[in-house]
C-alpha cells in the first residue's frame, strides 16, 4: 500500500476493535467504535484514515470530509470504501487531516448488558 500524505497533522490511534455481539440491534445499543471530529477552523478539512492489522496489510484511506466549524461523528461500523472494518479484529489506525481538528476516540461494548464505554482524545503529532 502507498500512503499519500494529504495534511499536516496525523494523530495514531493503536487500540481499535468492534465486537460483532451487542445486547440489541437498535442502532444506539450496538457495539461500535468511532472517531468524533472537531473542526473549529475557517477551511473544510480532508481526512484519511488508515487501518493496521497483527497478521494483514493495512486498508485505506477511508476518506472523509469536516466541514469548516463542524462537528462529525462517525462510526467504524458504517465505513465500507474500501473495505468494512472487521469485527473481532485489534487493529490500530492512522488519522490525517489536511487541516488542524480536534480528534476523540469512542468505543461503546454493548456485549452484555453493564456495557463499557471508552473514550479517549487523540493527542496530534505534526509529520517531521
Amino acid at each position: 500500500m502507498t500512503m499519500q500524505s494529504i495534511g499536516r497533522t496525523l494523530w495514531a490511534i493503536p487500540e481499535g476493535y468492534i465486537p460483532s455481539d451487542s445486547v440489541s440491534d437498535a442502532h444506539d445499543l450496538v457495539s461500535h467504535e468511532a472517531a468524533c471530529f472537531l473542526n473549529v477552523g475557517e477551511k473544510d478539512a480532508d481526512v484519511q484514515i488508515t487501518l493496521f492489522f497483527e497478521n494483514r496489510d493495512p486498508v485505506g484511506p477511508y476518506r472523509v470530509k469536516v466541514p469548516a466549524r463542524r462537528t462529525l461523528h462517525l462510526r467504524f461500523n458504517d465505513l465500507t470504501d474500501p473495505a468494512p472494518v472487521p469485527r473481532d479484529t485489534s487493529y490500530a489506525f492512522l488519522i490525517e487531516s489536511s487541516a488542524p481538528l480536534i480528534v476523540q476516540h469512542t468505543r461503546l461494548d454493548s456485549r452484555q448488558p453493564g456495557m463499557a464505554l471508552l473514550s479517549t482524545i487523540a493527542y496530534p503529532a505534526v509529520p517531521q
